[in-house]
């Protein structure tokens, strides 16, 4: 597989952007901005300077939003301090941490609220941070095995991968060893689809293990419409709680 990386500045106006330019066997160009504000553009390998310059001519004002919407949301950031008011993501969806003093401990969903109840004090936010990791915990064991059996059975394999989760800062999923998938835990706080794709994603590295033609075209026909569902997995995933 034909593969290059390197460092490139387009210029816009009075406008200059530093970008990653990777070029690989694809029939299209791809523009996309990471949370951490990093610029990627792929290209065919026989794209010339042309071709990207007329593509990120086109893509400019797409461009200029997604880093200014990076931007402000980085503004924004804030470590987690586990107390009542705050705001978690649970598949897809935002919901209000309460946090009750109770006889015995617990946690769940009521309407759009996360419901802590707990047997130490409400302000206690080692415990209240314990108490929802826990839960996290146990809803990922259940919605990962879930959707991993679903996508696993459009695929015609003989000898099933093995599931497993592990942080991870830069993937949300990775295919290992050959017999082995792996999935980001930050996968929870988002939408069902996007779990459903980055397994599926992995589940084509089965049989191709290169991002090559074949790789692409075999994607398609496993989950069509793959790439607005990546779209949507590279937008929330900014929000997905630290």
């Amino acid at each position: 597989m034909k593969y290059s990386k390197s460092n490139k500045q387009f210029t816009f106006g009075s406008l200059l952007y530093d970008y990653k330019l990777i070029k690989q066997d694809r029939k299209s160009l791809s523009l996309t901005v990471t949370p951490s504000l990093d610029i990627i553009l792929k290209s065919p390998v026989s794209a010339d300077e042309e071709r990207t310059e007329a593509f990120l001519k086109r893509k400019w004002f797409w461009l200029e939003r997604q880093l200014q919407y990076f931007g402000k949301y980085q503004r924004r950031t804030y470590k987690k301090e586990y107390v009542a008011g705050e705001s978690f993501h649970y598949l897809g969806r935002q919901y209000q941490l309460i946090i009750k003093h109770s006889k015995s401990d617990n946690v769940g969903l009521i309407k759009g609220s996360l419901i802590v109840e707990t047997t130490k004090k409400v302000e206690n936010k080692r415990y209240n941070k314990k108490l929802l990791e826990s839960w996290f915990e146990e809803r990922r064991i259940i919605i990962f095995q879930e959707r991993f059996k679903e996508m696993l059975e459009k695929f015609n394999y003989k000898d099933f991968p093995k599931l497993e989760t592990r942080e991870m800062k830069k993937r949300w999923g990775s295919f290992v060893n050959g017999n082995k998938i792996v999935l980001n835990p930050k996968l929870i706080h988002l939408p069902k689809e996007t779990i459903d794709y980055v397994i599926t994603h992995e589940l084509c590295h089965i049989r191709y293990r290169n991002h090559d033609k074949k790789y692409f075209k075999f994607l398609d026909k496993m989950y069509p419409g793959w790439e607005l569902v990546k779209e949507k997995l590279e937008t929330m995933g900014v929000f997905v709680n630290s």
